[in-house]
Parts: structure tokens; C-alpha cells; sequence
């Protein structure tokens, strides 16, 4: 038998395991949209109000198909890419929420395996896959957004530790959060780039303080996070002192990958958050005066807005296929820049579909879903600038992936 016959029949084989233990231990209620207050991010400050939405936790991590592709020694089932292909496909075909969301599995896990020491993986990578940590990003600052690397958080060397001054903001997550990865100054006379490191410490630690910051949807998902006289171990440093840029730079690719979301059929992204119940040309019809005619031009519309998501995933999957047991590139930045604009104009299309009544802030003339689209409306604004602003992404894919002068 050739070596690719062989290969073949064992994914086959994969395939029909795989399906038979998902139809058999994925509960019924973790096959249906993804319910807010459900999701399961990591962490013990947080709990699902899902009792199902533990189990399948319970069970995707004993077979390591939380981190599927990670080592086995870390909580995973290293998986091929091929077969990674296959658990992602057979995922999607039962609509299976994703077990474990959050920043531990998309952002500083695949770090962690990179940049890590033996330590740093053994510590923390395990109860990442577990779900027993939460975590948040400490990059942004009042007065370091968009131009991260003006960051002005200080961490002073105290000989086997580093001391943490200094705020961060839009801190996602943060008053759930048991750890926070942050970037530190630790040379104020480098070069503002090469002056940086990436720590991590417990939200625990004496002398961290989050606060909420409340948002136009009345809602606090991010919170500002004061760090006064923070104590770091220096085994928390990630990779080398003041080379933390580097670190961080790849972890925004990891995040911006979309990748996780892929793995989940996006069901914890913000294209599964904007689906309304119909379809969107269904939605046209219920709103239409005569509730029979799309008017033509919203029409085209709809279809070119389907066209791009689409197209989106596709690209998405292409690049999963051909990258997924390496990290990701420069190119992530087309994802993170199309997906905005996608999310954006879609909810544009609901709101002039619904006309006034996709205008519901509150009251009795609005159904729920008329109300958390206007509010997920208002809560897009931000997409666009959150986790890196299109402009800087724009210059991302000029400089890294397009090869233009700068």
C-alpha cells in the first residue's frame, strides 16, 4: 500500500472516531446558538450559566480538543494539520459551540508555546487548556492607543523582580481575569520599540486595581487597570528583556488570525454575535411594505455582503490549510481589516432593513432582537479601532505582506 493510500485511510479512519464521539458527548443544548452568558472564557470568577456548557468543556479538554493541535504535555492532542482540518469540519457539522473561548486558547497560549520558557509552559499552558485560568491583555494605555510602542508603563528592576507603575486601558475582561500578559517599558533611554518587555503576573498581586469602564450599549466589558508597585517574578518574563515587542507583535497575530473563530465555526466571533435569527434577504421580506419584494438595490446589496463573508471564510479555512501547524504572518491584518468593515456594514444593511424600528434602545414597541441589534449597532463603532485600528492595519499589510516602501 502507498504511503498516501495509507495516509488517506487512517484520516478516514480519524473521521469516523471523531464523529462518533462528538454525536455522543456533545450535548444537544451546545449545538444551538451560542446564548450570551453561556460562552465559557476560562477562569473561576466567571461560570456559564450553562450547566452543559461545562460538561462539554470537561470532556473536549480530556481529549485535548480544546488546544487540539498543541503537544499532549501541555493539554493537547497534537493533531495534525490534516486532522485538525477534520475535527474543525465534523465540528461544524453538528454546529457545535466552541468549549473554551477566551485569550488563554487564542492569544497568549500559542505565545506561551513559542516564546516560553520550559517553566512558563509547564505553569501555565495545562490549565489554559483545562479552563481553569482567564486572562487579559495589558497593552493599551491613555496615551499609548493605536501607537502602542509609546507605552510609559514602567517596570523597575529590584534585582529579582520587576516593580509595575503605570495604567492600562481597554483591559478586556480584566475584573474576570486571574492573569494579565503585559507590555512593560524596562529602558526608558532605548529606542522606543526596543525598550519594551512582555511579563505576566496574577490579577491577584497586590497593587492591581481594575475599574469598568462602561460603554454606550450600558454594558462593561472593558475595564482600566492600575498597577501600583506591582510585583513580578523575572521567571515571568516572556522571551528576552527588552525584546518584549517582538513577543507581543506575535500574539496580535494570533489574535488577528481569526483562526479560533474558524476552529468554532465563529460561533463566539463577532459575525455569529450579528446574525439575526432570518436570514438577512428573510429579514428584508418581514420589513418590506408588501412582505413579498426585496427593492433591487438592497438586493444587490445583500448578496454582495453575503459574497464577502463568504469569501471571507474561505480565504480564512485556505490559509488554516496551509499554515495551521505554523504561526501566523503579517497577513492576519487582511483578516482582522475585512472582517470590521464586514461587521460594520452589515449591521448598517439590518438598520436600514428595519428602518425606525432597528433604532430600539429600550421599550415595549421593540422586540429583543431589534433592541441588541441597535445595541451591538452602536457597540461596532469600536471594531474598527479595537485590536489594532484599520489604519495601522492598513499599513501593516503595505509594509509586510504587499512589500511597498515605507
Amino acid at each position: 500500500m502507498r504511503v498516501d493510500e495509507l495516509e488517506s485511510r487512517n484520516l478516514q479512519a480519524f473521521r469516523a472516531d471523531t464523529r462518533e464521539w462528538l454525536d455522543i458527548n456533545c450535548p444537544a443544548s451546545m449545538r444551538v446558538r451560542m446564548v450570551e452568558g453561556e460562552e465559557v472564557n476560562g477562569g473561576n470568577k466567571r461560570h456559564s450559566t450553562n450547566p452543559d456548557a461545562h460538561l462539554w468543556l470537561a470532556a473536549m479538554a480530556e481529549k485535548g480538543w480544546t488546544v487540539p493541535t498543541w503537544p499532549v504535555e501541555y493539554g493537547g492532542a497534537d493533531l495534525s494539520k490534516e486532522e485538525f482540518v477534520v475535527l474543525i469540519d465534523e465540528l461544524q457539522r453538528i454546529n457545535a459551540r466552541p468549549p473554551l473561548g477566551g485569550m488563554g486558547v487564542s492569544m497568549i497560549g500559542p505565545t506561551l508555546l513559542e516564546y516560553g520558557s520550559d517553566e512558563q509552559k509547564r505553569q501555565h499552558l495545562p490549565a489554559i487548556a483545562r479552563g481553569e485560568l482567564a486572562w487579559c491583555q495589558g497593552y493599551s494605555e491613555p496615551g499609548a492607543g493605536s501607537d502602542l510602542a509609546s507605552l510609559q508603563t514602567f517596570a523597575e528592576d529590584k534585582g529579582d523582580y520587576f516593580s509595575v507603575n503605570g495604567a492600562k486601558i481597554w483591559t478586556s475582561g480584566a475584573h474576570y481575569a486571574d492573569w494579565m500578559f503585559c507590555l512593560v517599558r524596562t529602558n526608558k533611554e532605548a529606542p522606543k520599540h526596543e525598550g519594551i518587555s512582555f511579563v505576566l503576573f496574577s490579577m491577584d498581586s497586590p497593587g492591581v486595581t481594575t475599574k469598568p469602564i462602561e460603554l454606550l450599549n450600558g454594558k462593561s466589558p472593558f475595564c482600566q487597570t492600575f498597577l501600583d508597585d506591582v510585583r513580578v517574578p523575572k521567571d515571568n518574563l516572556v522571551g528576552k528583556l527588552n525584546q518584549g515587542w517582538t513577543v507581543g507583535k506575535r500574539l496580535l497575530q494570533h489574535e488577528r488570525s481569526g483562526l479560533a473563530a474558524l476552529a468554532s465555526a465563529d460561533k463566539i466571533g463577532p459575525m455569529e454575535r450579528i446574525k439575526p435569527a432570518l436570514t438577512l434577504s428573510d429579514l428584508a421580506l418581514k420589513y418590506a411594505a408588501d412582505q413579498t419584494t426585496i427593492e433591487p438595490g438592497l438586493r444587490k446589496d445583500l448578496i454582495e455582503n453575503e459574497i464577502l463573508k463568504k469569501s471571507f471564510f474561505l480565504t480564512q479555512q485556505r490559509a488554516m490549510e496551509e499554515t495551521a501547524s505554523s504561526a501566523p504572518g503579517a497577513a492576519t491584518s487582511i483578516f482582522k481589516y475585512v472582517e470590521a468593515n464586514y461587521v460594520k456594514e452589515q449591521l448598517e444593511l439590518q438598520l436600514r432593513i428595519r428602518g425606525t424600528q432597528g433604532l430600539g434602545w429600550a421599550g415595549a414597541s421593540f422586540d429583543d432582537e431589534e433592541i441588541s441589534m441597535c445595541r451591538l449597532w452602536l457597540e461596532a463603532k469600536s471594531i474598527s479601532i479595537a485590536g489594532g485600528s484599520n489604519e495601522i492595519q492598513l499599513n501593516i499589510i503595505a509594509k509586510r505582506v504587499l512589500g511597498l516602501p515605507d
